[in-house]
């Protein structure tokens, strides 16, 4: 591990020449690694204004949204903005038929009309301190008092979670009303303790309908020039002290360390950005097996969301109340299947496979040049190959299962319910409260389900998986032979019969039968289908310790390998910086992007006939009368989206772009196409981040909404 700390030391001190568009960067290296080329590149700001453990600084302003995107403080009193894809669950949640946030957009306005979002949370971070000694210490003393007769990995892994334990626990105490977690980085390579202060207290203050915060839906997404007001807006309450709090009447706004003033100024091709937020996962230091077993999952995946979002979709456009309870649903399946596809053609493109495999024998041929280097690192690249290929039919098999099976609500009502039930009891022997608890577990979804088109989904996927699975894989426990199985009427019978139908249906079998009601056909569902999901998971979890293994001494070699080049990570949900400018880009020959669009865009898309591209009247009144207050550009039309060249993805997603003095000019919200593989190898000519520009955002809120107020909350600089 010395090896690798000194590494990454080297590789700070080089870090001057570093590529301005490229990277994730960590906060607590920022300095020594990134300091010189942002201020080269015409950041105003020093590294300690941005990320201070000590002082407040730019990062207080920064939160993890829900645990899957960002968000950032707008305001003195807790006003929060993201993406409306990022809120877009919680606005689902709180719809119905009568009152529909999400077609006809929402605007509190006051702070009693602001609707408490239940289970939503945001994370605040405190710090990120380098404990990789303390785990490298752990692990040599563990080896240290090892016997032969001994598990020598168990010993140490024992001893290196005591080590994290006891960290965590003298992080906790030192940290009132934080949590502390530790990750690691570089495979394993490297480890950090991190605290956050999470907030429990969050209210829904306002959005757009639909037609603006997804204009474009499915066609338009991941695709330039785009025209999305993607943002929705959220206000973080405390208690009276400031510290997070569950909801209560009596929580007042949060005030924070440090809010984002607002910046209304021209942007110009060039001008600096940064973006801070929560990347969620990239795998930049993958192998060539790693990315061919990659695409042929993501392939399953396609093909399995394909069937099911075609069921979701024809029901959702035939029926208002569907259309609400499936919204969220259809929404985050759509999103990683056109990533997905978008990433293939990408792949084949770019010649993804092929540059990661000539990269590898170059660092074969690096290693066997020395013979230290290959003591450590020669095995490395063929130990991955073989724990890939080793656990590659597994792997498919599992993914196939899960992405059919593992998505089906009847079985899965009475999955959840039988585990909280038998939970439970394990707990207390009072079966009453068992039977409550486990109707408390499940109530709450069936809000959000449709038994009929449940029905289909479960017809069309049990097709799905019986033509697209190996036959040694077909469920067993719900018919003689499934091959032979007529799937329509099986699952008629199956709704049919089920007490979990529905609520009333649930209530009314408890009453009846007790707990006898576990006893259910869509329970011996579940426990046939979760044995296809998960009966391969073994096989793969062997193989994937092996490959983690052998992933760790490949990261350490191409670190050794190229030292003295500036390097980052993988995303992994923690805070990271990247910065660049404002570019546009040329696709292909002949064709050139400009690097921002207009409200003239949002019209010239307009199909009234087409759900996606529907333009509110009281929009297209505002774009008639060129009604666009403070926030026109300077020829008077006014801007909706603009691209930058920052290095984003998923996880993303309502990160603030800033420009030089740390002022928001936008949200992140997309990527763009030609760049679908980003996530494992960045292509500086054409990948870029699709931005809704902060104009856009505020001339929604206060012309559109006629939420003024919220404006007038924030600090606007010009």
């Amino acid at each position: 591990m010395k090896k690798i700390l000194c590494v990454v030391t080297l590789l700070a001190v080089f870090a001057g020449s570093v590529r301005a568009d490229e990277g994730m960067w960590m906060l607590p290296l920022l300095q020594k690694m990134n300091g010189k080329a942002m201020k080269q590149l015409g950041c105003k700001l020093t590294p300690k204004e941005i990320y201070d453990i000590n002082n407040s600084s730019l990062k207080d302003a920064i939160v993890q949204f829900g645990g899957g995107c960002t968000g950032e403080i707008i305001s003195g009193q807790g006003l929060l903005v993201t993406n409306h894809h990022c809120g877009y669950g919680n606005i689902q949640k709180l719809s119905s038929v009568e009152h529909d946030y999400l077609k006809d957009g929402y605007w509190a306005m006051n702070r009693n009309e602001e609707l408490p979002c239940e289970g939503l949370s945001v994370k605040f971070l405190e710090s990120m301190t380098d404990i990789t000694s303390v785990i490298e210490k752990a692990k040599k003393e563990a080896e240290k008092t090892y016997r032969k007769e001994e598990n020598k990995e168990q010993l140490i892994a024992e001893a290196v979670n005591k080590a994290k334990d006891a960290l965590v626990e003298e992080a906790e105490k030192a940290n009132p009303h934080c949590d502390a977690m530790i990750e690691s980085f570089y495979d394993t390579n490297v480890y950090y303790l991190i605290i956050y202060k999470t907030y429990r207290d969050v209210r829904f203050v306002g959005a757009p309908p639909s037609s603006i915060g997804k204009f474009g839906a499915d066609t338009d997404n991941w695709m330039w020039p785009r025209h999305t007001g993607d943002f929705s807006m959220f206000r973080v309450y405390a208690d009276v002290n400031n510290n997070p709090a569950d909801y209560s009447k009596d929580n007042v706004p949060y005030i924070p360390k440090q809010f984002l003033k607002i910046s209304l100024a021209e942007r110009k091709e060039g001008d600096f950005t940064m973006i801070m937020g929560y990347p969620g996962r990239t795998t930049r230091f993958q192998t060539s097996p790693e990315l061919k077993h990659q695409i042929e999952t993501n392939d399953i995946r396609i093909a399995a969301r394909t069937v099911r979002q075609n069921q979701m979709l024809e029901d959702m456009l035939a029926d208002p109340k569907v259309k609400i309870q499936y919204a969220s649903k259809y929404s985050g399946s759509s999103n990683g299947w056109k990533k997905w596809q978008g990433m293939k053609l990408a792949f084949e493109k770019l010649d993804i496979i092929e540059r990661a495999e000539q990269e590898e024998l170059a660092f074969i041929n690096w290693v066997k040049a020395d013979k230290k280097r290959n003591e450590l690192y020669g095995n490395a690249v063929n130990d991955i190959r073989t724990s890939v290929y080793a656990m590659r039919d597994a792997d498919l098999a599992f993914t196939l299962a899960y992405e059919a099976l593992y998505c089906l609500e009847l079985p899965m009502f009475a999955g959840t319910f039988a585990s909280t039930f038998n939970r439970s009891l394990k707990e207390s022997p009072d079966t009453t409260a068992a039977l409550q608890n486990a109707y408390n577990a499940i109530a709450p979804k069936y809000k959000d389900y449709s038994a009929g088109t449940d029905n289909k989904v479960i017809k069309a996927m049990l097709k799905f998986y019986r033509e697209n699975a190996q036959q040694k894989n077909y469920p067993k426990g719900i018919a003689e032979d499934f091959s032979t199985l007529d799937i329509d009427a099986w699952t008629d019978s199956l709704f049919q019969k089920s007490s979990f139908v529905s609520l009333e249906k649930l209530q009314a079998a408890i009453d009846e039968k007790g707990a006898k009601v576990v006893a259910d056909p869509a329970l011996a569902a579940f426990i046939s289908f979760s044995a296809e999901v998960f009966g391969p998971y073994g096989q793969i979890a062997k193989h994937k310790e092996n490959l983690a293994k052998a992933r760790q001494a490949y990261t350490a070699g191409l670190l050794e390998w190229k030292k003295g080049e500036p390097s980052y990570p993988d995303a992994n949900f923690t805070m990271r910086l990247t910065y660049g400018t404002v570019k546009g880009y040329s696709p292909k020959d002949g064709v050139l992007y400009n690097y921002y669009t207009t409200l003239k865009g949002v019209m010239e898309k307009e199909d009234p006939n087409n759900w996606e591209f529907v333009v509110p009247e009281r929009l297209k009144e505002l774009y008639k009368f060129q009604d666009y207050g403070q926030y026109a550009m300077a020829d008077g039309r006014m801007p909706v989206a603009f691209l930058s060249n920052n290095d984003i993805t998923g996880g993303n997603s309502g990160s603030p772009i800033m420009n030089a003095n740390g002022e928001l000019i936008g949200l992140a919200f997309d990527g763009n196409w030609e760049s679908m593989s980003s996530d494992v190898m960045f292509e500086p000519e054409l990948q870029r981040c699709i931005n809704v520009d902060i104009r856009y955002v505020l001339f929604i809120v206060e012309k559109f909404g006629g939420a003024k107020w919220l404006v007038d909350e924030m600090e606007i600089v010009k």
